[in-house]
């Protein structure tokens, strides 16, 4: 992004990058408030790749799959790079095309892609069988040696967990009950939900600590606020009666 950056004058390069890190920053915590960002960026630098990238990935973050792959698209014709091909798949399915976003995973440009781009791309296939009813299908989708591999990868934790999820959504509750587990053990990120799914399933429910202190100190105040009254109610006779012996 740097040297895409050195193109541009000097000021308008700082203005493009303050932006671009903004998005990078905000895009998760606050996807609106990054999305915004990626719109100043792109109206001061349209013709950098990465500049359409972030804007894609904005657009993405708020559901905004039309814009999101136009951007994409863009990028993809400035630089030629496969990389954002399985991201443009999912943007079809975003816009209710799953069968294109199928065939998309068929095309040349997967073979291109690195092991976490073709993970990606399985990812969107089985998510796009799934919308399509196919859940057997989804679920053979998945099946590959990377959820095979006892290895640790980044890409781990989101395979198992989307092949537990499918397994529970065609009822096979036992066997998703393994691989959300597994999915657990590759999340050390918590990057996932696997871990509370993997406890509904067990039955367990979580308690709030803190609301429960809260009606812990709420009881409490009451109690004070009761003795008090009753500590006022014996003291009221007291203070009569003194007042009719100084009479």
């Amino acid at each position: 992004m740097h040297q895409e950056l050195q193109s541009l004058p000097r000021t308008l390069a700082e203005d493009v990058a303050r932006n671009l890190v903004m998005v990078a920053r905000l895009i998760d915590e606050d996807p609106e408030q990054a999305y915004g960002y990626s719109r100043v960026a792109l109206r001061l630098a349209s013709r950098v790749a990465a500049v359409r990238e972030a804007a894609g990935f904005a657009a993405y973050a708020v559901q905004k799959y039309s814009e999101a792959l136009a951007e994409f698209r863009a990028a993809r014709r400035m630089t030629g790079s496969v990389e954002l091909w399985p991201m443009m798949a999912d943007c079809e399915r975003g816009l209710g095309r799953p069968e294109k976003a199928l065939a998309m995973a068929g095309e040349a440009e997967v073979q291109k892609l690195d092991k976490a781009g073709q993970v990606e791309m399985r990812l969107v296939a089985a998510g796009a069988r799934r919308d399509m009813g196919q859940l057997d299908a989804a679920i053979v989708t998945l099946q590959s040696p990377e959820l095979a591999s006892n290895a640790i990868q980044p890409w781990s934790a989101r395979l198992r967990y989307a092949y537990a999820d499918a397994l529970l959504a065609a009822g096979r509750e036992d066997e998703a009950r393994e691989w959300f587990a597994k999915a657990v053990e590759a999340d050390k990120d918590g990057a996932t939900d696997a871990s509370d799914r993997l406890a509904a399933l067990d039955g367990v429910e979580f308690v709030d600590a803190l609301t429960d202190d809260e009606d812990e100190s709420a009881d409490i105040s009451d109690a004070d606020a009761a003795t008090v009254a009753v500590e006022a109610e014996d003291e009221a006779p007291a203070d009569a009666a003194e007042g009719t012996d100084e009479d």
